[in-house]
């Protein structure tokens, strides 16, 4: 039998592990349309050798759910928007990551980016997408599983 320190250590590190867990970018958020306030799509936010990357889950916009980049040109054209990879290689800096690729199969266009977690509520994403000067910024939910 284990003894109780032992047990009270695994107990604290779960809990410490969950708390870290919450207070990350990588995960699965919902997507809120900045102009109509409605969601759109699940994004997984995930790492891969160090870099941040973003795949497309679900589209849950109404009317929407089997997306076709129509729009897209070269290898995207004519591809589902699930399952497409949407935010490619980026890059840590301090608690903002930065990258070149940050892409909207709806306006087929790719923008520079920075995503960071929302300092006063970590259930919130930011995600600015910049075009030379021009910037806009949406927050995303994290999204709570319903499994």
């Amino acid at each position: 039998m284990m003894p109780l320190s032992n047990k009270i250590i695994q107990v604290l590190f779960l809990f410490y592990v969950g708390l870290m867990q919450g207070q990350t970018v990588f995960g699965v958020w919902k997507t809120i349309d900045d102009r109509t306030g409605k969601p759109k799509a699940i994004i997984n936010i995930y790492e891969k050798n160090g870099l941040l990357f973003g795949e497309v889950v679900k589209i849950v916009e109404e009317g929407k759910g089997n997306a076709i980049c129509e729009k897209c040109e070269g290898d995207l054209k004519g591809l589902p928007v699930t399952g497409m990879t949407i935010i490619k290689n980026g890059k840590k800096d301090d608690e903002v990551w930065k990258g070149n690729y940050l892409f909207d199969p709806q306006q087929a266009m790719t923008f520079r980016f920075k995503i960071w977690l929302n300092p006063d509520n970590s259930d919130e994403l930011k995600v600015r997408g910049y075009l030379a000067f021009l910037y806009r910024t949406q927050t995303w939910l994290r999204h709570k599983s319903k499994n």
